[in-house]
């Protein structure tokens, strides 16, 4: 006997079933080419404003170029390292890396906990005054600085500011805040502090309201107290905002600038001027090649300190 052939018809695939139709491709390509068209203007800004100048200054850092070289750029001579070098041994720079470092190590932790403190007092106490509050704390982040440095410089004066007169009522001779060397920078951390913890207050709120409220009444049940609910369920879920708020803040007061430039000037004998002042005033005495050299010095300290705060904090 001889088999039969096998009769069953093999499955046709239509054509074009592993594909998209081809108005809905169609559809796709023409929603991003609009996409691009519309983010066109952004990039070219970007690349313009932020990007070239960026790349400029860095390839500025490892040239001798000064004000006299603007007519000509491409007659720059390149010297490596020497800018780094030259910013290194300078002492008024060593002065204001320190002195930005200062500022950071007590401005930011103080940031924090002021504003960790109020965006637990407005959770937990007065719900009904919560956004006249918030809006309160807030203000002084959108204030200008002068009228802020205006309302500090009222305040910290040596003979009639507040802060001295209040001081004097209970027999204390206040110091000149602003021009001790002592007490200068300490009265700019005060105010950078009062001026920006409404932000971490904020961000804190908005993390505090994400916390189960079931893991407190558990835990209350068991016995715990407001410290260890605190240390054992709330810190731990406001993790990422802590972390969040720990890098901004760094980052900020590690750039910090516009409080000396209007309060002190980087007086008195240096005692203010930060790492970012001091580079500015590089640009403007016309040492392009220096100025570049510290602006990526101080670039590399936020990189590595962004960097050593994300492997501290990150989730275990």
């Amino acid at each position: 006997m001889t088999a039969s052939p096998d009769t069953r018809a093999e499955p046709q695939i239509p054509r074009g079933a592993g594909s998209p139709p081809r108005g809905r491709s169609r559809r796709a390509a023409g929603e991003a080419r609009a996409g691009l068209l519309l983010s066109l203007p952004f990039l070219v800004l970007f690349l313009v404003f932020i990007a070239w100048p960026v790349l400029q200054s860095m390839i500025m850092s490892f040239t001798d170029m000064r004000i006299s070289d603007i007519r000509t750029p491409f007659a720059v001579e390149f010297v490596g390292l020497e800018n780094y070098r030259t910013a290194f041994s300078d002492p008024v720079f060593r002065r204001a890396a320190a002195n930005t470092a200062i500022f950071v190590l007590l401005g930011v932790p103080l940031t924090i906990t002021a504003g960790l403190a109020a965006a637990l007092a407005l959770d937990r106490g007065v719900s009904r005054l919560r956004s006249v509050f918030r809006i309160g704390f807030y203000t002084p982040v959108i204030t200008s600085i002068v009228a802020v440095a205006v309302v500090w410089r009222f305040l910290l004066q040596p003979e009639n500011g507040l802060v001295n007169t209040v001081l004097g009522w209970v027999g204390i001779d206040g110091p000149n805040w602003l021009g001790d060397e002592r007490t200068a920078l300490l009265s700019l951390v005060a105010m950078a502090v009062w001026r920006n913890f409404g932000t971490s207050m904020v961000i804190f709120l908005a993390g505090l309201q994400a916390v189960d409220r079931q893991l407190h009444e558990a835990a209350a049940l068991d016995g715990a107290g407001r410290w260890q609910r605190f240390r054992h369920i709330t810190l731990p879920s406001i993790r990422p905002t802590m972390l969040f708020v720990l890098v901004t803040t760094s980052i900020g007061y590690l750039q910090f600038f516009e409080e000396p430039f209007v309060m002190t000037s980087g007086g008195p004998l240096n005692a203010t001027i930060s790492a970012s002042m001091y580079t500015y005033n590089q640009f403007g005495f016309g040492n392009y090649g220096v100025a570049g050299a510290m602006a990526y010095l101080t670039f590399l300290v936020i990189a590595l300190v962004t960097l050593l705060q994300f492997r501290l904090m990150r989730e275990k």
